[in-house]
């Protein structure tokens, strides 16, 4: 492990023991916000990193300091990505410690006999937040993974992100109780989701989706880790892995895969 590695992953073991009070997601956020903060620290005397969080209407013109260039390679404080990188690689190497969350909700799809594409499609739903952008990310996760999965398995993941929203008594399936927390007991889902409920409660593939939403666990359990070697042959009979790696292929989606292996490059 790197000394940078060693100061992400102090900096996070200390956000746990200093949040050891809240609920598992507050501990999650806390442990992911320590980390980013964290990273921003370690700084480079050759290069300058780029966060691409600046609010863009308010930000100063940039001005490069005249002994530094600017990054356009994989940011050297994350460890290296093979040169033909595989999904199990992204899990290892760049999806956040949250990616449990993805882990256990797979495994609980097959503890309760659900179908490969099920299972896929629970190990990938959330696969935006823990690797790419929070915001909609049912359809980036679809995205992301479309030119490589069944038609349905990406389905599942865009209207999951819909559905969970939205009870469906005749299956059990309530309302999450840890959404009036994050967004309080007046909130409203926005027309778009309500129309895409709509439009994915009479499609053919509803129920993969919703099989995902009622396998979707609304918080991971810190004591159980799962390694993501325990759905290798599910990947690899469900996942169309392209041999030159993932980024590496003109996919229509290869663009996405390329920003998580080098998340800081200034262009």
């Amino acid at each position: 492990m790197s000394d940078s590695q060693a100061r992400i992953e102090a900096a996070a073991e200390r956000a746990l023991a200093t949040t050891a009070h809240l609920d598992i997601n507050d501990q999650a956020d806390a442990a992911e916000d320590a980390m980013a903060e964290e990273l921003g620290k370690l700084a480079s005397k050759s290069v300058i990193y780029t966060s691409g969080e600046e609010d863009p209407t308010t930000a100063k013109p940039f001005v490069q300091p005249p002994d530094r260039v600017m990054l356009m390679d994989e940011d050297p404080r994350l460890r290296k990505m093979p040169a033909n990188p595989t999904l199990l690689d992204f899990f290892k190497y760049r999806f956040r410690p949250s990616q449990q969350h993805l882990l256990q909700s797979a495994a609980l799809a097959q503890e309760n006999g659900c179908s490969e594409k099920v299972v896929l499609a629970c190990l990938l739903h959330d696969i935006s937040v823990v690797g790419f952008i929070r915001a909609d990310h049912g359809y980036w996760g679809a995205q992301l993974i479309e030119p490589y999965v069944d038609e349905e398995v990406s389905w599942a993941v865009r209207y999951h992100q819909a559905l969970r929203f939205f009870p469906d008594d005749s299956v059990g399936y309530e309302y999450p109780e840890a959404y009036v927390r994050f967004f309080g007991s007046d909130f409203t889902p926005s027309r778009e989701m309500q129309e895409a409920h709509d439009y994915a409660r009479a499609h053919k593939w509803y129920m993969s989706s919703r099989l995902v939403t009622m396998n979707d666990l609304y918080a991971f359990d810190p004591d159980k880790k799962i390694d993501v070697e325990r759905f290798a042959d599910v990947i690899g009979r469900n996942f169309r892995q392209p041999p030159q790696g993932l980024g590496m292929d003109n996919s229509p989606s290869a663009h996405m895969w390329r920003t998580i292996i080098a998340p800081t490059r200034f262009l």
